[in-house]
């Protein structure tokens, strides 16, 4: 069994006056993804929505060190953009869908999303979102050592850094055996 996971579209990550947003990149995605995720849903296949979390001037979190405060809790930065966001609204009280934060680059990492996945008979992860290069990618590293299989549909992933972008997705391919979908 499949499940979706749609790793941080947030409005940070997207708008244009997002406080970390990769702007166009991820804005190109909005309607693959949207359609992706319906697809999904018309299916009553599982989806998880993932989403960063951090706290205002949290001077541990390793991220402080390297980005702008981004996605902190209780901000409009946090939700989810455009279309997504409607979408999420429209569908988010099924049982098939679900919302966890997360604290790291990884979708796994400290998550119950592994739990999760396979308390629904999951072997198959299709991962989206942005940043291709930051947390898709590391949310696929976790997949890949916690034995999933992996696709990943280049249409519904996105970053700031388009070299590095085309960069992961031949690491999906080849380091991790993902599928890449168009």
């Amino acid at each position: 069994m499949k499940a979706l996971l749609v790793v941080d579209y947030s409005y940070d990550f997207i708008a244009p006056d997002g406080r970390l947003t990769c702007g166009e990149p991820g804005q190109a995605i909005e309607d693959s993804l949207n359609d992706l995720i319906l697809k999904f849903n018309e299916r009553g296949d599982l989806i998880v929505f993932v989403m960063d979390y951090h706290e205002e001037n949290d001077p541990h979190h390793p991220e402080s060190r390297l980005f702008p405060p981004h996605n902190i809790v209780g901000s409009k930065g946090r939700e989810l953009y455009g279309k997504i966001k409607d979408t999420y609204e429209s569908i988010k009280d099924q049982k098939c869908v679900y919302w966890l934060d997360k604290v790291r680059y990884s979708s796994f990492y400290g998550t119950p999303l592994d739990a999760l996945l396979r308390s629904h008979g999951v072997d198959t992860v299709v991962i989206t979102g942005v940043c291709t290069d930051i947390c898709v990618l590391h949310t696929a590293v976790d997949a890949y050592n916690l034995s999933y299989k992996i696709e990943i549909p280049k249409s519904c992933v996105g970053s700031f850094n388009e070299e590095a972008h085309e960069v992961t997705l031949n690491h999906f391919k080849n380091s991790l055996g993902a599928e890449i979908t168009e």
